[in-house]
């Protein structure tokens, strides 16, 4: 549902610029796309898609509030430099999560089904709960190096910083889910040999790279990005 209603909202954006357009060509209507601060649409509004799909998640949230920050101050005077307060409100920020590192770690449980036969030619199936850690890096950088096989996803951010996600040392017998943003960013992720990466990405002046359906094996284990890449980019390697 959640992803049906990001692809809605994209389409509604798309829609509306053409529709402007459209008017201006028809003399309907004065159509201007850049007006002053025209460029922080391009911050604001995927952290907004990205809290919908994956809620108020630290990295969106912030994201999203430095973008309303810098498009207000290209239309208000205000009393303070709007540019100048952003920076304290990052390292203040950031020395929050550094204290309280797990408290902000959004953990979002999700269910993993296990097929089984019983002998008597019927089916078995259990269900079990596991959770996706978010990931975030806003004029920074991550590195995140996972180990543990029971790992079913994860939530990245990465805003005009980058995020490194190594996979490479799990023995995966069952699908994950990584949903990610890129925005004036980037984020590499390196998966195990032989896993089946399937992208369902968004992409705007972005894109994904994704080398690892070079040597998949087609019994094997899926990982399901979805992601949105606004001038930045994911690498699948």
């Amino acid at each position: 549902m959640k992803k049906t209603l990001t692809n809605v909202l994209w389409g509604l954006f798309f829609i509306i610029i053409g529709i402007g357009f459209l008017g201006e060509a028809l003399g309907l209507w004065d159509f201007e796309l850049f007006f002053p601060g025209w460029w922080t649409l391009f911050i604001i509004i995927p952290c907004f898609i990205g809290m919908i799909q994956s809620g108020f998640g630290a990295g969106s949230t912030l994201g999203f509030i430095i973008g309303v920050l810098l498009l207000v101050s290209h239309w208000y005077e205000f009393d303070i430099n709007l540019f100048a307060l952003i920076v304290p409100v990052i390292l203040i920020y950031i020395g929050v999560r550094i204290i309280f590192r797990d408290l902000f770690r959004k953990r979002i449980h999700i269910n993993h089904t296990t097929f089984t036969n019983n002998g008597d030619g019927q089916t078995e199936f259990t269900r079990s709960s596991a959770g996706k850690t978010e990931y975030s890096a806003i004029f920074s950088s991550n590195k995140i190096h996972i180990e543990d096989n029971n790992f079913y996803g994860a939530e990245l951010n990465a805003i005009f910083g980058g995020i490194t996600l190594d996979l490479r040392d799990l023995n995966l017998d069952h699908d994950i889910e990584l949903n990610a943003n890129a925005i004036f960013g980037g984020i590499e992720i390196f998966v195990p040999r032989g896993v089946r990466v399937k992208t369902n990405n968004i992409p705007i002046f972005g894109g994904v790279s994704n080398k690892a359906t070079e040597y998949f094996d087609p019994n094997g284990a899926t990982i399901h990005l979805n992601s949105t890449c606004m001038f930045g980019g994911i690498d699948i390697k």
